[in-house]
């Protein structure tokens, strides 16, 4: 019995975000306003007040509502961040490569126009530590490879491009990781990594993307 009712407190729980998560899709509150009291959610959805309690701690930490202390919760956002990974981790592989070409490649050719000495410096840090792991530990240096990659397109002073390149970047680890269980980590590729901080220091956008689409399309 003991093993059981985990796993009916979590359907519940998953039964009670799926409604909750419909009215706020379905427009039921706007952003900012105060959501109806736990008592009131419970008797609305006919569940238990705990149930509605586990629910709404689900939401806080997907950033859709916000808890206040002695005050209830308020909706903080209309789109499940985590709904949005989920979509991105049923991504394949070659599109997973389409969209790094869009928003990858796009993102270091404006950084190439408008990368700072401060980020040439963020990179060239960055760039070290991966070089350091390349030939090591896999799941090291697919850390310090999103770390360098992060940084380019943060390099391009475009905070909406930073922000969609930080949900996608565990598609990015996903692929690599793929790609790199097969086959073996070749110095050649690294060294485009070199190439293409280079042509991001030398501001030359063609240059930077042509190597960041060899890049993406290496094996």
């Amino acid at each position: 019995m003991t093993e059981i009712s985990p796993l009916i407190k979590r359907s519940l729980v998953d039964q009670a975000l799926e409604q909750l998560r419909q009215r706020i899709n379905d427009g039921a509150w706007g952003i900012g306003q105060r959501l109806p009291t736990e008592p009131e959610l419970a008797a609305e959805l006919g569940i238990s007040r705990n149930t509605v309690r586990e629910a709404m701690r689900v939401l806080a930490f997907s950033g859709l509502v916000e808890i206040r202390q002695g005050d209830g919760s308020y909706l903080r956002a209309v789109v499940d961040p985590l709904d949005t990974l989920k979509a991105l981790s049923q991504c394949s592989l070659e599109q997973a490569r389409e969209t790094r070409q869009i928003i990858e490649t796009e993102a270091i050719g404006l950084a190439a126009l408008r990368r700072t000495d401060q980020d040439l410096l963020a990179l060239r840090e960055a760039l070290a530590l991966s070089g350091d792991h390349y030939h090591g530990d896999l799941e090291s240096y697919i850390a310090c490879d999103l770390v360098f990659h992060g940084r380019l397109v943060d390099a391009a002073h475009n905070p909406t491009l930073s922000e969609l390149y930080r949900y996608f970047s565990s598609v990015v680890g996903a692929q690599l990781r793929q790609t790199l269980s097969i086959h073996p980590r070749r110095q050649a590729v690294f060294d485009l990594h070199i190439d293409l901080l280079d042509a991001v220091e030398q501001r030359d956008p063609e240059r930077a993307k042509a190597i960041s689409r060899q890049l993406i399309n290496e094996p």
